[in-house]
């Protein structure tokens, strides 16, 4: 395994955890070591681990068969539940999160006839050529000008062609993607956005900006895509266009829509999404598959009848205000970004505003706490790009003090390894 792992994002050195099994808020490794897991697999399991209303229900469906590449009575759920749940008229099922934001890019490129796709900088869209532009540089200035963003390839093997059709755009700038579609606007199927910029942490769209975009799109003819694969079910019943009243043309959806299953869809406008079948192209051999769409089914009915994300919110209410008292004690400057349920913790003085803003802020810090909350028996992702996710079991026993307690002790010996340095 290249890496010693199957995924980039998992290959951390000296520090690359190798899983056993997890429970509720809780993960253990290969050694039995015990961890407050706030990574949460990059968000899905938001109910927590192994949760035994989805476990119960996925292991009596997948009893019936599991892939047919036939449609089941479960994918017929699921669809129903999206569409009761957020602006969707219509809805399909894939796999992961990278075929759900590359499906709704063809469908827009279909319903428009045009073939540039908007999207702004730091957001990670999957790990399809068309999403990897401009996405995580260590190095902000590779960028470009912030007036003229240029089109970065992260990593090798994406060709120049496909390169052409992404129009990087700063985000919560609405004066610079509105110079870009006066410049290309005829040529601009969509934009694509997570509403949330996730990957810097959870940095909130400032006021009126998704309201600008949605105009921006209406104005030029292009469709908005919000990308809600960490977001969706989360923030809101009906996501981050519901949290912030603003209403898309397409949207996709993963991660917490089936608590670690890989379960994963995108919808839209009935006539947006009409282009199918007929139009476009989609499909997928385990699309809908009965383990997905049995998670996903019950997941949302949890969603849609419980206060489950009432208690997620509530657990990142007081996770935040035991940091809170930790850093302001030690008189550091930071903000937290995001929401509860998905927040990052910035060590600067001022909020940033875009991924350029995150690449100020002293992660260099925040990277070494992180690391350091392993050993003191909880696990946050160590990248400060990542924001911590809460999971609704994350309010049983003890878990919120631990995270705390592991915080608290890691910030000191980060503090004290600078003051010997």
């Amino acid at each position: 395994m290249p890496g010693g792992t199957d995924s980039n994002f998992r290959a951390w050195g000296e520090d690359t955890i190798y899983v056993d099994r997890g429970l509720g808020g809780r993960v253990w490794d290969l050694d039995g070591t015990e961890f407050v897991d706030l990574r949460m697999g990059y968000g899905p399991a938001i109910l927590g681990h192994a949760d035994p209303r989805v476990d119960d229900y996925v292991n009596e469906r997948m009893r019936r068969g599991v892939s047919f590449s036939l449609t089941s009575e479960d994918e017929v759920s699921v669809a129903e539940l999206i569409c009761e749940m957020t602006f969707c008229d219509m809805a399909r099922m894939t796999v992961s999160g990278t075929e759900a934001t590359m499906h709704a890019i063809r469908v827009a490129r279909g319903f428009t006839g045009r073939d540039r796709i908007v999207k702004f900088e730091g957001q990670y869209h999957g790990v399809h050529d068309y999403a990897l532009i401009s996405v995580l540089p260590a190095d902000v200035t590779d960028l470009g000008d912030r007036a003229e963003p240029v089109r970065l390839a992260w990593g090798r093997g994406i060709p120049e062609a496909i390169k052409e059709t992404v129009i990087p755009a700063v985000y919560n700038d609405l004066e610079g993607l509105r110079r870009i579609f006066e410049r290309e606007g005829d040529d601009i199927a969509a934009v694509i956005i997570e509403p949330v910029l996730g990957n810097a942490q959870g940095i909130m769209p400032q006021l009126g900006f998704l309201e600008g975009v949605r105009a921006l799109t209406r104005e030029f003819g292009a469709l908005l895509i919000f990308d809600e694969v960490k977001t969706g079910f989360r923030l809101a019943r009906g996501g981050a266009a519901e949290l912030f009243g603003i209403t898309p043309d397409l949207a996709t959806y993963a991660k917490a829509m089936g608590n670690g299953y890989p379960a994963a869809a995108f919808g839209g406008r009935r006539d947006v999404m009409d282009m199918l079948p007929d139009h476009v192209s989609h499909g997928g051999t385990y699309a809908g598959n009965r383990v997905a769409a049995a998670a996903a089914t019950k997941v949302l009915s949890i969603m849609r009848d419980t206060d489950a994300l009432g208690t997620v919110a509530n657990n990142g209410l007081q996770v935040q205000a035991g940091l809170r008292q930790v850093i302001e004690r030690r008189g550091l400057p930071h903000v937290f970004t995001g929401v509860p349920a998905m927040f990052g913790i910035m060590f600067t003085d001022v909020l940033p505003a875009d991924y350029r803003g995150w690449a100020g802020t002293d992660h260099e810090l925040y990277d070494d706490v992180a690391r350091g909350m392993f050993p003191r028996g909880a696990m946050p992702e160590p990248d400060s790009r990542e924001p911590w996710f809460m999971c609704e079991a994350h309010a049983e026993g003890d878990l919120i003090e631990r995270v705390v307690s592991a915080f608290e002790g890691s910030l000191d010996a980060a503090l004290e390894a600078r003051v010997r340095a």
